[in-house]
């Protein structure tokens, strides 16, 4: 049965433990959750000494894995077996696991709880041993999300342990971190442990306990660009010259080539609503209001040379076109460049 992360979370919270669990995908973040879970609450503290058996798939197989979930408990109503780095079990390749599988999924024993935490990739849809699974297991597929996604689920993320987060502070975190909910986790719980519930959090909270500045993330900047506020580029660039190694051009570029290429969007779209256009160009709506600025002062054809810049600057960093200037020159005459393009 196939389940979200969450749902699959609820049933365990409530006591309901299945007795095979698969859970796979390239997201570790839920894979843990879910198995540190079942490893915290199937059993108690006395019960796992002799009940709780961990594996490791570059250590195991297969046949070695339900024997032991085969075995009876001792002095418990359950056995929890984890195999973690299940992706490493040599089995998956080979035709015999589907029929030993599918000899143990036909009468999985009522007293052992099996999870496999294959992790960093989703086991192939297409395969016997994926079908039998998703007949006769609880199968949970752990996606990674995308950039744009991040905002939004930060927010579901506050909301159900009782925050709120103001939309620069949602952003500001979405940057930080990308998608990487593992590392996007740990940030909030850092962040949750001195915030009062009746208060939303604001970017300046984001900046003091997650170590950020607000005003030098590559966010700020293409917000300065597109108000064409060349004071607050220049303290940017200056500020990013003295980091360079913390803040590496290239990776900006890819992500100022998204803001611009984005923003030619809303030169097409036409009359739509919020949600329409948030979903046309990848956005979190309450996003949209930085592209409506970067097109009121930007025309289209400013835009589209705008993209050709970045082009020309990526070319210079990685010396096809440069003549050995620094990241900071790079990216001041680029800056330069775009601001100097006439206003609509």
């Amino acid at each position: 049965m196939l389940v979200s992360a969450d749902k699959a979370l609820q049933s365990l919270k409530k006591g309901d433990f299945a007795p095979v669990y698969f859970l796979h995908g390239e997201e570790s973040y839920y894979i843990d959750t879910l198995t540190e879970y079942i490893e915290a609450h199937a059993l108690s503290p006395a019960e796992r000494g002799f009940n709780q058996i961990l594996l490791y798939g570059a250590e195991t197989d297969l046949g070695t894995v339900l024997a032991q979930a085969r075995r009876f408990p001792m002095m418990a109503a359950r056995q929890v077996v984890i195999v973690k780095e299940a992706q490493s079990l040599p089995d998956w390749r080979k035709s015999e696991a589907a029929d030993i599988l599918a000899h143990f999924l036909q009468n999985p024993p009522p007293t052992t709880v099996l999870v496999f935490a294959h992790k960093h990739k989703s086991l192939a849809k297409n395969t016997r041993v994926y079908k039998m699974l998703e007949k006769s297991a609880v199968v949970v597929e752990s996606k990674k999300i995308y950039d744009y996604q991040v905002p939004d689920w930060i927010q579901q993320h506050l909301q159900a342990k009782g925050y709120r987060a103001s939309p620069d502070a949602l952003q500001l975190l979405a940057e930080a971190t990308g998608p990487d909910l593992g590392k996007l986790h740990n940030e909030l719980e850092k962040l949750l442990l001195n915030q009062p519930k009746s208060q939303p959090i604001e970017a300046e909270t984001v900046e003091k306990n997650v170590g950020l500045s607000r005003e030098f993330t590559v966010f700020e900047f293409q917000k300065a660009l597109a108000a064409r506020n060349a004071f607050k580029v220049e303290q940017i660039i200056r500020y990013w010259s003295e980091n360079p190694k913390k803040h590496p051009l290239i990776p900006m570029l890819a992500l100022l080539y998204n803001f611009f290429s984005r923003t030619l969007i809303l030169y097409h779209q036409g009359r739509q609503s919020d949600t329409q256009l948030a979903q046309a160009m990848k956005v979190p709506p309450f996003a949209l209001k930085d592209y409506r600025l970067m097109a009121q002062n930007y025309s289209l054809a400013q835009v589209v040379a705008t993209i050709g810049h970045l082009r020309e600057a990526d070319l210079q960093l990685k010396g096809i076109s440069s003549a050995g200037s620094t990241e900071a020159n790079i990216l001041r005459e680029l800056s330069l460049k775009i601001l100097s393009l006439g206003k609509r």
